[in-house]
């Protein structure tokens, strides 16, 4: 069996390698028509089955397995097909995942490692093709749809790419790495192939795929503006066509300009001097350079010996009395500690007879509280009576305090 497949196998590559001009020509042109002149080479790779004729009165063309072969090898931007099928890769491999542990369970070792040859190479190509899918996407992300020539052409190969992206995503989280891992078993090679290798793959992917998702949402913003701008330059086009006697209005003459029109920036843009930017150090080393001194010494009239005279006999002692208001109000204090209740200043200024005015003693007193020391000012609470201005909202007139213990 082995040797009928190799010996399959290289009668098919020597004739992808005899008639490789013809084959080229099929993928570059799509298909070959059937003459006189390329009859037996043709008729050669029918039998081969590289060439097929999809249907009666069609031209030949190449099979799809060889056009992806030639596509992989030559990364043809063409190639936009993405395999998303993630399903049923993962369930061919659990299959054979059971293959091999049933004939290794029967001892049968020549199948056992038949079926694990077999699911070693499903388990890599389904991560070659993750990672092919993904340089696909990339290849058409980074040349920004190229191969389209409008931005509606490129905007649906976008929103194409996206859901090819989203089916990826959405296979990629059906994958139970549990349910493999009980699969696996203690089998060494089946969890180096289903969970260490998978899981690798699967992470990487994922974290790529997001990537390029974002690209994606970014492209199709840069072309969906490109688009608006487009349409508006086209509708402004057309409406000159049908008025041709259109004329624009003085729009800088006018007090509200249209956001159209005022796009300008700013002439001045706001600056401050930056004394962290070395760049500047020689600049602000010259306008401090530049800044003069200010010498108080000269304000001062020189004394001569002659008009003062000099006595060192010892001063008298003087001291500054205190303010006698200032003095009644440390009084008014001391009433509050000593009787502990709430007490009104105008009445305890008409009580003592008092010789102040009574607003300059309520200016004394409020005064008093606010020059407290604040761990002095805790132990009191100072409450202003009085109304709101009846004209001017906001003001508060006060007629009178009341000062207690707090």
């Amino acid at each position: 069996m082995g040797n009928n497949l190799h010996q399959a196998g290289v009668k098919l590559l020597k004739q992808l390698g005899r008639h490789a001009e013809v084959v080229m020509d099929v993928y570059l042109a799509g298909s070959i028509a059937e003459n006189n002149d390329n009859a037996a080479i043709v008729d050669k790779l029918r039998k081969a089955d590289i060439l097929y004729r999809p249907e009666a009165e069609q031209e030949l063309r190449l099979k799809r397995s060889v056009r992806a072969l030639l596509e992989e090898a030559l990364k043809d931007e063409r190639n936009r097909q993405i395999d998303a099928n993630v399903g049923s890769s993962i369930a061919t491999i659990k299959t054979l995942a059971s293959h091999y542990k049933e004939a290794r369970h029967a001892v049968d070792y020549a199948a056992s490692e038949a079926y694990l040859a077999d699911l070693s190479e499903h388990v890599y190509s389904f991560a070659e093709g993750l990672r092919y899918s993904i340089r696909v996407l990339w290849s058409r992300i980074n040349n920004e749809f190229g191969y389209v020539g409008t931005i509606s052409a490129k905007i649906r190969e976008n929103e194409l790419a996206q859901s090819q992206v989203t089916e990826l995503l959405n296979g990629l989280e059906m994958v139970q790495f549990d349910e493999l891992a009980n699969i696996a078993g203690d089998i060494r090679e089946l969890r180096k192939l289903l969970v260490t290798r998978l899981q690798e793959t699967l992470s990487d992917c994922t974290q790529e795929l997001s990537v390029v998702q974002g690209r994606l949402l970014e492209l199709l913003g840069r072309f969906r503006q490109i688009q608006g701008r487009t349409r508006l330059l086209k509708g402004w086009l057309l409406y000159t066509d049908q008025h041709p006697d259109y004329t624009p209005d003085n729009h800088v003459a006018h007090k509200q300009v249209p956001i159209l029109f005022n796009q300008a920036d700013r002439l001045l843009s706001p600056a401050h001097a930056d004394v962290f930017n070395p760049g500047h150090e020689h600049d602000l080393l010259q306008l401090v350079t530049q800044i003069k001194s200010i010498s108080r010494q000269q304000l001062i009239a020189p004394v001569r010996e002659h008009d003062v005279a000099l006595s060192l006999a010892q001063t008298e002692d003087f001291d500054i009395p205190d303010n006698p208001l200032k003095l009644d109000v440390d009084e008014y204090f001391c009433a509050v500690i000593d009787s502990g209740i709430r007490q009104s200043a105008l009445q305890y200024h008409q009580q003592q007879q008092l010789q102040w005015d009574a607003e300059s003693w309520l200016y004394q007193v409020i005064c008093g509280f606010e020059g407290l020391p604040e761990e002095h000012r805790q132990f009191f609470e100072l409450e202003p009576i009085g109304e709101l201005h009846p004209y001017f909202n906001g003001n508060f007139i006060i007629k009178d305090v009341e000062l207690w213990l707090a």
